[in-house]
């Protein structure tokens, strides 16, 4: 019996609330398959650079001269490159000079990216973090070294940039996307209200905008300490260390979270173990 006819109603019974935008369709899929009702809302949404010139001129400069590295930290990075080097002319001339540089994937989405381009990573970070990404990068000579770092988001990580540079890397950095705000104040408000009464079982958190989303409204509300309490009544669900790293920084305990693959159907499965391992209790 395969595991998706045997977990077919493991959550049965079971409120999740899913605060993501991108690929929600799929998520809450593998959640409704598997018998639970599914409170969707949408916290962050994902958008192209307001400024597109700094990319642009990247891209222009990664095309005539490749760096010697790139760094992906995610696969939506690259693809939203792909999407400015399309609309530019200049897509196929990109993907020529990504097949001359070493790329250094933080983890298994910017290599599922690469795929699709047929390419494929040549390193991977020693765990889907920057400070994994900074152990791979230990045993390389990056004095002199052009390396190209694609970014998240509005995050520079100082950290990583940091590093670079105090081992001599020349290093470029480019920012292809932004988060943004999705969803209005009320909606946040009721959802953390469900939180605190009890009216949601589970809850996943798959980027870290979500959390600081929730946050952010709770503050205004004057409520944080309804959420802080909501979040502590739920088995709470990261898809990855760093996700669940921020949680547990904000004093979120993390009921669950993938052993090794950081994807959702993973993430779906653990929380279809905690709650057969809470019906055997």
């Amino acid at each position: 019996m395969s595991d998706d006819i045997e977990s077919a109603n493991a959550l049965i019974g079971q409120v999740v609330a899913v605060p993501e935008s991108r690929q929600l369709d799929i998520l809450e899929d593998l959640l409704l398959r598997r018998g639970a009702k599914v409170l969707r809302v949408p916290l962050v949404s994902i958008l192209d650079a307001p400024d597109p010139v700094p990319i642009e001129t990247w891209l222009r400069s990664f095309i005539a001269t490749p760096p010697d590295y790139l760094i992906v930290l995610t696969g939506e990075g690259l693809r939203r490159l792909c999407g400015v080097a399309e609309r530019g002319e200049c897509l196929q001339e990109f993907v020529d000079s990504l097949g001359k540089v070493c790329k250094i994937c933080r983890g298994p989405k910017p290599g599922r990216a690469l795929k699709e381009l047929d390419l494929k990573p040549d390193m991977l970070g020693k765990a889907p973090t920057t400070p994994g990404i900074i152990a791979a990068l230990d045993d390389l000579d990056l004095n002199g070294k052009r390396v190209a770092v694609q970014l998240y988001g509005e995050e520079p990580n100082l950290l990583l940039i940091d590093y670079l540079q105090g081992r001599g890397a020349i290093v470029s950095t480019v920012a292809p996307y932004i988060y943004a705000p999705n969803s209005d104040e009320e909606k946040v408000v009721e959802l953390i209200n469900d939180l605190h009464e009890g009216r949601i079982t589970m809850m996943t958190f798959t980027s870290q905008p979500q959390l600081i989303r929730l946050q952010e409204v709770a503050r205004k509300a004057g409520i944080e300490e309804r959420l802080q309490a909501g979040l502590a009544r739920v088995s709470v669900a990261a898809v990855g260390p760093v996700v669940a790293d921020q949680l547990r920084a904000a004093g979120v305990e993390v009921s669950v979270m993938p052993e090794s693959l950081f994807f959702m159907k993973p993430m779906v499965t653990e929380l279809v173990k905690l709650a057969r391992a809470s019906s055997a209790g």
